[in-house]
């Protein structure tokens, strides 16, 4: 009985996502669920002195923010080389296996790649700066196909360039255009034509990417727009509900968080003028939302939040790259500490019982203790090489550790053998 409970959920999970992904693949954007969290499990819980045996490292990548996708015996992220975005693939030993262009990536304010490729099955997906969605052969990088979505559903790019992380559900596609025609969209994964495109949004797109979530019946697509939260039907592209978030810059960039019918959105400006993070409850069924509580002391920027046993971490925000590190009450939002490291922010997640903090200003990772209490760093190493802002999110595969610095890849070994 127990085996045929166990194939009816395996079942379901392949239903509703379109794939088999195992627990240490980190498929895409912020990971496996998109909650900046790994399964994984036997890594080390304390760093040699000089960091993790690095395993290996790539060059060449060229201009980008982009994380890494790791799944199926590849490694793949993105970069841009005079004007033209590239969607790299190597093997676990880091040696190329191919590289393949997209066409025109962002040149403007911060120029360089912004999303993080999605990988579904024997497919990946980018979706560039400039609002181009294509669709790749995963073992061989020929390109599927491919759409402009500003132009298909007469979108106007932002300030500082598309950023939302393709989001696969099931057979459908789903990025966030924010044009007249569509301000989120669904495509057919295997085709590039549209499912449905949202009517009576009409408003642009924030830096943010999408989850997907189920409450009580229904299946609902969440993400920041310009001004707003919204909500939409995943099956249909109804709009079901949409609740004002604004900010001066409309900067809105870190995925939202989603547990038990609460829902947590932040952002960052200039902390005097900041909208900071929000606690939504949702109804029974998703249909409707209150507001629970609100802070402005985890008024994150793009690095993300990740919650861990009833609680909320990230970093505030002083300017760039300037912010301390901060833990919330997930019930309450009470502030738990605001600590202090290097005098920078930057980006977080977790795997087994432990932070990943990377300063975006130093380089530096560090190792920690996810409690309440204290921010306690049990071990630290700082990235040497590559250029640039240190904006990439790390990631975790396969007990390794993966750091995207500019046109830099590497690879560090954080398995406990």
């Amino acid at each position: 009985m127990n085996n045929i409970k166990s194939m009816i959920v395996l079942f379901l999970s392949i239903l509703l996502t379109g794939r088999i992904c195992c627990a240490d693949d980190w498929p895409q954007f912020r990971g496996p669920n998109r909650d900046g969290k790994s399964a994984e499990t036997g890594l080390l819980k304390k760093w040699p002195e000089a960091g993790p045996k690095l395993l290996w490292s790539v060059g060449g990548l060229g201009i980008g923010f982009s994380s890494v996708a790791v799944t199926g015996g590849f490694v793949y992220t993105t970069g841009m080389i005079d004007g033209e975005g590239f969607l790299f693939a190597y093997d676990l030993a880091g040696n190329p296996k191919w590289k393949e262009s997209y066409g025109p990536e962002w040149t403007r304010s911060y120029k360089g790649t912004r999303t993080t490729p999605t990988v579904d099955g024997q497919r990946v997906y980018v979706f560039s700066g400039t609002g181009i969605m294509v669709c790749f052969n995963a073992k061989t990088g020929e390109k599927i196909w491919q759409v402009d979505t500003l132009t298909k559903f007469d979108g106007k790019n932002i300030r500082w360039g598309m950023s939302g992380s393709p989001l696969i559900d099931g057979r459908k596609v789903y990025c966030t255009p924010g044009g007249k025609k569509g301000t989120v969209v669904a495509l057919d994964k295997m085709t590039g034509q549209t499912i449905w495109a949202t009517t009576g949004l009409d408003e642009l797109s924030a830096y943010c990417s999408a989850i997907l979530i189920e409450r009580g019946t229904n299946r609902l697509l969440i993400n920041l727009i310009q001004k707003s939260i919204v909500c939409v039907a995943a099956d249909t592209g109804k709009v079901i509900w949409r609740e004002p978030y604004e900010t001066p810059s409309d900067t809105g960039s870190v995925t939202p968080v989603y547990e038990d019918g609460c829902l947590y959105v932040t952002s960052a400006v200039e902390r005097e003028f900041t909208r900071g993070g929000v606690m939504l409850e949702l109804s029974a069924n998703g249909t409707a939302v209150a507001k629970k509580w609100s802070d402005q002391t985890l008024d994150c920027g793009h690095g993300g939040v990740v919650l861990v046993d009833g609680y909320l971490y990230g970093f505030s925000f002083e300017g760039i790259p300037k912010g301390d590190w901060v833990c919330l009450d997930w019930n309450t939002g009470k502030v738990m500490y605001e600590a202090t490291w290097n005098g920078n922010k930057g980006s977080i997640i977790y795997a087994e019982g432990m932070l990943y903090c990377y300063d975006e200003n130093t380089g530096d990772v560090a190792l920690v203790k996810p409690s309440p209490k204290r921010f306690e760093i049990v071990s630290s190493f700082r990235v040497t090489q590559g250029t640039g802002k240190h904006w990439a999110h790390p990631a975790v595969s396969d007990g390794r550790l993966y750091i995207r610095h500019g046109d830099a890849l590497m690879a560090y070994d954080i398995k406990n053998k």
